[in-house]
Protein backbone atom coordinates (compact mmCIF):
# COMPACT_ATOMS: atom_id res chain seq x y z
CA UNK A 1 0.00 0.00 0.00
CA UNK A 2 0.73 3.35 -0.49
CA UNK A 3 2.43 4.69 2.51
CA UNK A 4 0.95 8.51 1.95
CA UNK A 5 -2.42 6.57 1.94
CA UNK A 6 -1.57 4.66 4.88
CA UNK A 7 -0.87 8.15 6.10
CA UNK A 8 -3.64 9.53 5.89
CA UNK A 9 -6.06 6.62 7.18
CA UNK A 10 -4.47 8.10 10.36
CA UNK A 11 -6.98 11.53 9.76
CA UNK A 12 -9.84 9.53 9.75
CA UNK A 13 -9.26 7.70 13.14
CA UNK A 14 -12.00 8.89 16.26
CA UNK A 15 -9.19 10.76 17.65
CA UNK A 16 -8.05 12.64 14.87
CA UNK A 17 -11.41 13.81 14.33
CA UNK A 18 -11.63 15.33 17.86
CA UNK A 19 -9.37 17.70 16.84
CA UNK A 20 -12.28 19.92 14.89
CA UNK A 21 -14.06 19.76 18.51
CA UNK A 22 -13.92 23.14 20.49
CA UNK A 23 -11.09 22.75 22.36
CA UNK A 24 -10.85 24.48 26.18
CA UNK A 25 -8.00 26.26 26.99
CA UNK A 26 -5.39 24.16 28.19
CA UNK A 27 -4.86 24.65 32.51
CA UNK A 28 -1.33 22.96 32.01
CA UNK A 29 0.36 26.11 30.19
CA UNK A 30 1.90 26.70 27.42
CA UNK A 31 2.99 23.01 25.40
CA UNK A 32 4.74 23.87 21.68
CA UNK A 33 4.61 20.27 20.89
CA UNK A 34 2.12 18.50 18.18
CA UNK A 35 0.03 15.66 18.67
CA UNK A 36 0.74 12.01 16.82
CA UNK A 37 -2.10 13.15 14.00
CA UNK A 38 -0.91 16.70 14.32
CA UNK A 39 2.71 15.02 13.29
CA UNK A 40 0.90 12.65 11.04
CA UNK A 41 -0.84 14.95 8.60
CA UNK A 42 2.16 17.34 8.64
CA UNK A 43 4.74 14.03 7.67
CA UNK A 44 2.05 13.58 4.99
CA UNK A 45 2.13 17.04 3.79
CA UNK A 46 5.41 16.89 3.37
CA UNK A 47 6.46 13.46 1.41
CA UNK A 48 3.73 14.90 -0.56
CA UNK A 49 5.49 17.69 -1.14
CA UNK A 50 8.56 16.17 -2.04
CA UNK A 51 7.30 13.65 -3.86
CA UNK A 52 4.64 15.85 -6.02
CA UNK A 53 5.61 19.25 -6.16
CA UNK A 54 8.93 19.85 -5.83
CA UNK A 55 9.81 17.56 -8.75
CA UNK A 56 7.17 20.02 -11.46
CA UNK A 57 7.28 23.57 -9.36
CA UNK A 58 9.12 25.15 -11.94
CA UNK A 59 7.71 23.09 -15.02
CA UNK A 60 4.23 24.79 -13.92
CA UNK A 61 5.98 28.22 -12.99
CA UNK A 62 7.13 28.24 -16.57
CA UNK A 63 3.93 26.69 -18.13
CA UNK A 64 1.53 28.86 -15.58
CA UNK A 65 -0.89 26.03 -15.99
CA UNK A 66 -3.31 24.79 -13.15
CA UNK A 67 -2.26 21.87 -11.51
CA UNK A 68 -5.28 19.58 -12.12
CA UNK A 69 -2.69 16.59 -11.70
CA UNK A 70 -1.54 17.76 -7.90
CA UNK A 71 -4.58 19.26 -6.91
CA UNK A 72 -6.64 15.60 -7.76
CA UNK A 73 -3.67 13.65 -6.17
CA UNK A 74 -3.70 15.96 -2.81
CA UNK A 75 -7.53 15.58 -2.65
CA UNK A 76 -7.68 11.76 -2.72
CA UNK A 77 -5.13 12.22 0.04
CA UNK A 78 -7.12 14.28 1.67
CA UNK A 79 -5.01 17.13 2.13
CA UNK A 80 -7.27 19.63 0.45
CA UNK A 81 -10.77 20.63 2.44
CA UNK A 82 -9.68 19.51 6.18
CA UNK A 83 -11.48 21.84 8.02
CA UNK A 84 -14.73 21.05 6.27
CA UNK A 85 -17.69 20.18 8.80
CA UNK A 86 -17.81 16.51 9.22
CA UNK A 87 -21.40 16.52 8.63
CA UNK A 88 -20.61 17.87 4.95
CA UNK A 89 -18.37 14.66 4.59
CA UNK A 90 -15.21 16.58 5.83
CA UNK A 91 -13.01 16.09 8.70
CA UNK A 92 -13.84 19.11 10.53
CA UNK A 93 -9.92 19.95 11.53
CA UNK A 94 -8.87 23.34 12.75
CA UNK A 95 -7.04 26.29 11.08
CA UNK A 96 -3.75 24.82 12.82
CA UNK A 97 -4.00 22.12 11.45
CA UNK A 98 -4.51 23.72 7.57
CA UNK A 99 -1.99 25.85 8.39
CA UNK A 100 0.00 22.93 8.82
CA UNK A 101 -0.31 21.55 5.48
CA UNK A 102 0.18 25.15 3.90
CA UNK A 103 3.37 25.14 5.67
CA UNK A 104 4.51 21.89 4.13
CA UNK A 105 3.15 23.15 0.91
CA UNK A 106 4.49 26.12 0.50
CA UNK A 107 8.17 25.21 1.15
CA UNK A 108 7.56 23.00 -2.24
CA UNK A 109 6.01 25.79 -4.02
CA UNK A 110 3.86 28.78 -3.05
CA UNK A 111 2.23 28.71 -6.30
CA UNK A 112 0.75 25.33 -6.29
CA UNK A 113 0.03 26.03 -2.56
CA UNK A 114 -2.50 28.73 -3.66
CA UNK A 115 -3.65 26.22 -6.29
CA UNK A 116 -4.51 23.54 -3.43
CA UNK A 117 -5.66 26.06 -0.60
CA UNK A 118 -7.31 29.36 -1.87
CA UNK A 119 -10.23 27.22 -2.26
CA UNK A 120 -10.18 27.72 1.86
CA UNK A 121 -10.52 31.40 1.29
CA UNK A 122 -13.85 31.03 -0.73
CA UNK A 123 -15.48 28.18 1.69
CA UNK A 124 -14.52 30.48 4.90
CA UNK A 125 -17.79 32.41 4.82
CA UNK A 126 -19.87 29.41 4.01
CA UNK A 127 -17.95 27.59 7.33
CA UNK A 128 -18.72 30.66 9.31
CA UNK A 129 -22.35 32.27 7.98
CA UNK A 130 -23.50 28.95 6.02
CA UNK A 131 -27.05 27.33 6.92
CA UNK A 132 -26.65 23.71 7.26
CA UNK A 133 -28.35 23.37 3.80
CA UNK A 134 -26.03 25.16 2.25
CA UNK A 135 -23.35 23.97 3.56
CA UNK A 136 -24.36 20.28 2.62
CA UNK A 137 -24.63 21.65 -0.89
CA UNK A 138 -21.73 22.95 -1.68
CA UNK A 139 -19.04 22.37 0.73
CA UNK A 140 -20.06 18.51 0.36
CA UNK A 141 -19.62 18.91 -3.23
CA UNK A 142 -15.66 19.95 -2.48
CA UNK A 143 -15.34 16.71 -0.80
CA UNK A 144 -17.25 14.28 -3.37
CA UNK A 145 -14.78 15.47 -5.52
CA UNK A 146 -11.79 17.41 -6.33
CA UNK A 147 -13.35 20.74 -7.01
CA UNK A 148 -12.37 24.54 -6.00
CA UNK A 149 -14.03 27.55 -4.73
CA UNK A 150 -13.03 30.87 -4.97
CA UNK A 151 -13.45 34.43 -2.95
CA UNK A 152 -15.05 37.34 -4.99
CA UNK A 153 -14.40 40.53 -2.76
CA UNK A 154 -11.36 42.61 -4.53
CA UNK A 155 -12.50 44.92 -8.14
CA UNK A 156 -10.71 47.27 -10.48
CA UNK A 157 -11.01 50.56 -8.40
CA UNK A 158 -11.10 48.42 -4.75
CA UNK A 159 -8.33 46.01 -3.33
CA UNK A 160 -8.26 47.01 0.25
CA UNK A 161 -11.20 49.19 0.46
CA UNK A 162 -13.65 46.73 0.56
CA UNK A 163 -15.76 49.03 1.39
CA UNK A 164 -15.81 50.52 -2.26
CA UNK A 165 -16.78 47.52 -3.25
CA UNK A 166 -19.33 48.61 -6.33
CA UNK A 167 -20.74 45.09 -8.21
CA UNK A 168 -24.50 45.06 -6.76
CA UNK A 169 -27.36 43.11 -6.47
CA UNK A 170 -31.19 44.04 -6.73
CA UNK A 171 -33.79 42.18 -5.06
CA UNK A 172 -36.50 40.74 -7.43
CA UNK A 173 -39.42 38.79 -6.25
CA UNK A 174 -37.53 35.59 -5.06
CA UNK A 175 -34.13 36.21 -6.62
CA UNK A 176 -31.19 38.41 -6.86
CA UNK A 177 -29.75 40.36 -9.62
CA UNK A 178 -26.04 40.35 -9.96
CA UNK A 179 -23.92 42.71 -12.04
CA UNK A 180 -20.76 44.11 -11.77
CA UNK A 181 -17.02 43.14 -12.19
CA UNK A 182 -14.58 41.59 -9.76
CA UNK A 183 -10.80 41.41 -10.06
CA UNK A 184 -7.49 39.73 -9.35
CA UNK A 185 -9.85 36.09 -7.99
CA UNK A 186 -7.63 33.24 -7.84
CA UNK A 187 -9.28 30.00 -9.12
CA UNK A 188 -11.41 32.13 -10.70
CA UNK A 189 -11.02 30.32 -14.05
CA UNK A 190 -11.46 27.24 -12.17
CA UNK A 191 -13.85 27.25 -9.33
CA UNK A 192 -16.83 25.29 -9.16
CA UNK A 193 -18.71 28.41 -7.20
CA UNK A 194 -17.94 31.79 -5.95
CA UNK A 195 -18.04 33.83 -2.53
CA UNK A 196 -19.27 37.08 -3.84
CA UNK A 197 -19.48 40.27 -1.69
CA UNK A 198 -21.80 43.02 -3.73
CA UNK A 199 -23.99 46.01 -2.39
CA UNK A 200 -27.74 45.79 -1.56
CA UNK A 201 -28.55 49.11 -0.76
CA UNK A 202 -27.69 51.71 -3.01
CA UNK A 203 -27.73 54.42 -0.50
CA UNK A 204 -24.17 55.93 -0.35
CA UNK A 205 -24.33 57.13 3.39
CA UNK A 206 -25.45 53.59 4.77
CA UNK A 207 -22.64 51.88 6.63
CA UNK A 208 -20.87 49.32 5.28
CA UNK A 209 -21.86 46.51 8.35
CA UNK A 210 -25.57 47.07 6.40
CA UNK A 211 -24.58 47.78 2.46
CA UNK A 212 -23.54 44.78 1.69
CA UNK A 213 -24.88 41.34 1.20
CA UNK A 214 -22.51 37.93 0.24
CA UNK A 215 -23.86 35.09 -1.71
CA UNK A 216 -23.11 31.71 -3.15
CA UNK A 217 -22.76 31.87 -6.79
CA UNK A 218 -22.11 28.85 -9.42
CA UNK A 219 -19.68 29.29 -11.94
CA UNK A 220 -21.79 27.75 -14.80
CA UNK A 221 -24.70 30.10 -14.19
CA UNK A 222 -25.69 32.12 -17.22
CA UNK A 223 -24.25 35.67 -17.03
CA UNK A 224 -21.04 34.30 -15.13
CA UNK A 225 -18.18 35.33 -17.06
CA UNK A 226 -14.96 34.79 -16.42
CA UNK A 227 -11.43 36.63 -17.87
CA UNK A 228 -8.48 35.95 -19.21
CA UNK A 229 -5.89 34.04 -16.77
CA UNK A 230 -3.40 36.79 -15.55
CA UNK A 231 0.44 36.81 -16.39
CA UNK A 232 1.70 36.92 -12.73
CA UNK A 233 5.60 37.72 -11.73
CA UNK A 234 4.77 34.73 -9.48
CA UNK A 235 2.85 32.09 -8.03
CA UNK A 236 2.62 31.05 -11.93
CA UNK A 237 0.56 27.91 -11.19
CA UNK A 238 -2.33 30.00 -9.53
CA UNK A 239 -5.58 30.57 -11.65
CA UNK A 240 -5.66 34.47 -11.61
CA UNK A 241 -8.56 36.36 -13.51
CA UNK A 242 -11.28 39.00 -13.61
CA UNK A 243 -14.74 38.07 -13.26
CA UNK A 244 -17.74 39.68 -14.76
CA UNK A 245 -21.20 39.27 -13.85
CA UNK A 246 -24.15 40.54 -15.87
CA UNK A 247 -27.33 39.97 -15.08
CA UNK A 248 -26.81 36.69 -13.02
CA UNK A 249 -30.07 35.66 -11.08
CA UNK A 250 -29.52 34.30 -7.32
CA UNK A 251 -32.11 32.59 -5.70
CA UNK A 252 -32.93 34.08 -2.58
CA UNK A 253 -31.29 30.02 -0.97
CA UNK A 254 -28.11 31.42 -1.57
CA UNK A 255 -28.05 34.49 0.75
CA UNK A 256 -25.40 33.86 3.42
CA UNK A 257 -27.35 34.74 6.60
CA UNK A 258 -29.57 37.34 4.94
CA UNK A 259 -29.36 41.05 3.78
CA UNK A 260 -26.84 43.38 4.82
CA UNK A 261 -24.76 40.60 6.59
CA UNK A 262 -22.00 40.28 3.52
CA UNK A 263 -19.46 42.92 5.02
CA UNK A 264 -19.18 41.08 8.54
CA UNK A 265 -19.01 37.83 6.90
CA UNK A 266 -16.04 38.92 4.48
CA UNK A 267 -14.18 40.37 6.59
CA UNK A 268 -15.05 37.82 9.66
CA UNK A 269 -13.15 35.19 7.63
CA UNK A 270 -10.16 36.28 7.25
CA UNK A 271 -9.26 35.48 11.56
CA UNK A 272 -9.72 32.06 9.78
CA UNK A 273 -8.05 32.20 6.49
CA UNK A 274 -4.75 34.86 6.95
CA UNK A 275 -3.04 32.77 9.68
CA UNK A 276 -2.58 29.56 6.96
CA UNK A 277 -1.58 32.32 4.60
CA UNK A 278 0.71 33.10 6.67
CA UNK A 279 1.82 29.36 7.49
CA UNK A 280 2.32 29.12 3.58
CA UNK A 281 4.93 32.57 3.38
CA UNK A 282 6.79 30.80 6.53
CA UNK A 283 7.18 27.66 4.21
CA UNK A 284 8.48 30.05 1.47
CA UNK A 285 11.03 31.24 3.96
CA UNK A 286 12.01 27.90 5.38
CA UNK A 287 12.84 27.20 1.99
CA UNK A 288 14.86 30.10 1.74
CA UNK A 289 16.65 29.14 4.03
CA UNK A 290 17.59 25.90 3.59
CA UNK A 291 18.72 26.34 -0.12
CA UNK A 292 21.10 29.38 1.14
CA UNK A 293 22.64 26.82 3.54
CA UNK A 294 22.91 24.15 1.73
CA UNK A 295 24.37 26.33 -1.31
CA UNK A 296 26.78 28.36 1.31
CA UNK A 297 28.20 24.69 2.63
CA UNK A 298 29.17 24.25 -0.79
CA UNK A 299 30.28 27.20 -2.77
CA UNK A 300 34.20 28.24 -1.63
CA UNK A 301 35.65 31.64 -2.07
CA UNK A 302 39.01 32.27 -0.51
CA UNK A 303 39.71 29.01 0.50
CA UNK A 304 36.22 28.32 2.35
CA UNK A 305 32.64 27.57 1.92
CA UNK A 306 31.23 31.08 2.02
CA UNK A 307 29.21 30.15 4.87
CA UNK A 308 32.01 30.50 7.23
CA UNK A 309 32.47 34.41 6.41
CA UNK A 310 30.45 36.57 9.36
CA UNK A 311 28.63 38.50 6.56
CA UNK A 312 27.03 35.25 4.78
CA UNK A 313 26.65 33.36 8.25
CA UNK A 314 24.81 36.25 9.78
CA UNK A 315 22.42 36.75 6.81
CA UNK A 316 21.47 33.36 7.76
CA UNK A 317 20.87 33.69 11.19
CA UNK A 318 18.33 36.38 10.59
CA UNK A 319 16.90 34.57 8.07
CA UNK A 320 16.42 31.14 11.00
CA UNK A 321 15.05 33.82 13.18
CA UNK A 322 12.58 34.94 10.98
CA UNK A 323 11.30 31.88 10.32
CA UNK A 324 10.83 31.09 13.77
CA UNK A 325 9.34 34.12 14.57
CA UNK A 326 7.06 33.69 11.78
CA UNK A 327 6.29 30.44 12.45
CA UNK A 328 5.44 30.81 16.14
CA UNK A 329 3.56 33.73 14.92
CA UNK A 330 0.47 31.94 12.92
CA UNK A 331 0.68 28.79 15.35
CA UNK A 332 -0.54 31.22 18.19
CA UNK A 333 -3.31 33.00 15.52
CA UNK A 334 -4.40 30.00 14.28
CA UNK A 335 -4.10 28.68 18.06
CA UNK A 336 -6.63 31.60 18.93
CA UNK A 337 -9.29 31.16 16.67
CA UNK A 338 -9.39 27.21 17.30
CA UNK A 339 -10.35 27.63 20.64
CA UNK A 340 -12.81 30.14 20.28
CA UNK A 341 -11.06 33.72 20.95
CA UNK A 342 -10.61 36.34 19.07
CA UNK A 343 -7.27 36.90 17.03
CA UNK A 344 -8.17 38.84 14.53
CA UNK A 345 -4.83 41.46 15.81
CA UNK A 346 -2.71 37.83 16.20
CA UNK A 347 -4.15 36.87 12.27
CA UNK A 348 -2.54 40.57 10.84
CA UNK A 349 0.23 40.04 12.81
CA UNK A 350 1.24 36.66 11.55
CA UNK A 351 0.01 37.92 8.12
CA UNK A 352 2.38 41.23 8.42
CA UNK A 353 5.09 39.31 9.49
CA UNK A 354 5.54 36.21 7.35
CA UNK A 355 4.75 38.39 4.43
CA UNK A 356 8.01 40.23 5.41
CA UNK A 357 9.85 37.64 6.35
CA UNK A 358 9.44 35.37 3.20
CA UNK A 359 10.55 38.74 1.01
CA UNK A 360 13.53 39.37 3.03
CA UNK A 361 14.19 35.34 3.46
CA UNK A 362 14.04 35.13 -0.62
CA UNK A 363 15.84 38.22 -1.78
CA UNK A 364 18.42 37.07 1.15
CA UNK A 365 19.22 33.56 -0.45
CA UNK A 366 19.52 35.49 -3.74
CA UNK A 367 22.07 37.59 -2.36
CA UNK A 368 23.72 34.30 -0.93
CA UNK A 369 23.90 32.61 -4.35
CA UNK A 370 25.09 35.64 -6.45
CA UNK A 371 24.94 35.59 -9.99
CA UNK A 372 23.70 32.54 -9.84
CA UNK A 373 20.81 33.19 -7.43
CA UNK A 374 19.27 35.53 -10.44
CA UNK A 375 19.65 32.58 -12.87
CA UNK A 376 16.59 30.47 -13.47
CA UNK A 377 18.80 27.24 -13.26
CA UNK A 378 18.71 27.60 -9.57
CA UNK A 379 15.66 27.77 -7.60
CA UNK A 380 15.79 31.43 -5.43
CA UNK A 381 15.11 33.38 -8.02
CA UNK A 382 11.50 32.12 -8.53
CA UNK A 383 11.48 32.54 -4.26
CA UNK A 384 11.88 35.88 -4.72
CA UNK A 385 9.19 36.32 -7.16
CA UNK A 386 6.73 34.11 -5.65
CA UNK A 387 7.36 35.87 -2.65
CA UNK A 388 6.12 39.60 -3.34
CA UNK A 389 2.30 38.63 -3.56
CA UNK A 390 2.37 37.64 -0.16
CA UNK A 391 2.54 41.32 0.92
CA UNK A 392 -0.32 42.23 -0.78
CA UNK A 393 -3.10 39.73 -1.11
CA UNK A 394 -5.09 38.78 2.29
CA UNK A 395 -5.14 42.84 2.63
CA UNK A 396 -1.88 44.29 2.21
CA UNK A 397 1.03 44.57 4.66
CA UNK A 398 -0.14 48.48 4.78
CA UNK A 399 -3.62 46.96 5.71
CA UNK A 400 -2.50 44.94 8.12
CA UNK A 401 -0.81 47.49 9.93
CA UNK A 402 -3.85 49.54 10.25
CA UNK A 403 -5.88 46.58 11.90
CA UNK A 404 -2.95 46.32 14.55
CA UNK A 405 -2.64 49.75 14.74
CA UNK A 406 -6.36 50.66 15.54
CA UNK A 407 -6.11 48.19 18.58
CA UNK A 408 -3.55 49.20 19.87
CA UNK A 409 -4.28 52.94 20.24
CA UNK A 410 -8.01 51.94 20.93
CA UNK A 411 -6.86 49.90 24.68
CA UNK A 412 -4.40 53.44 25.58
CA UNK A 413 -7.54 55.02 24.97
CA UNK A 414 -9.79 53.25 26.88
Amino acid sequence: MNPLVQIARVTSRPAYRRLSTAKPIPSTGVCFELSEEQKALQDLARKFTREEIIPVAAQYDKSGEYPWPVVKKAWKLGLMNTHIPQHCGGLGLGVFECGLVSEAVGYGCTGIQAALFITDVGQAPVIIAGNKEQQKKYLGRLIEEPLVAAYGVTEPGCGSDVAGVKTRAEKKGDEWILNGQKMWITNGGVANWYFVLARTNPDPKCPAGKAFTGFIVERDWPGVNPGRKELNMGQRASDTRGITFEDVRIPKENVLIGEGAGFKIAMGAFDKTRPPVAAGATGLAQRALDEATNYSLQRKTFGVPIAHHQAVAFMLADMAIGVETARLAWHKAAWMVDHGQKNTVLASVAKAHASEVANKAAADAVQIFGGNGYNTEYPVEKLMRDAKIYMIYEGTSQIQRLIISRETLSKHAA
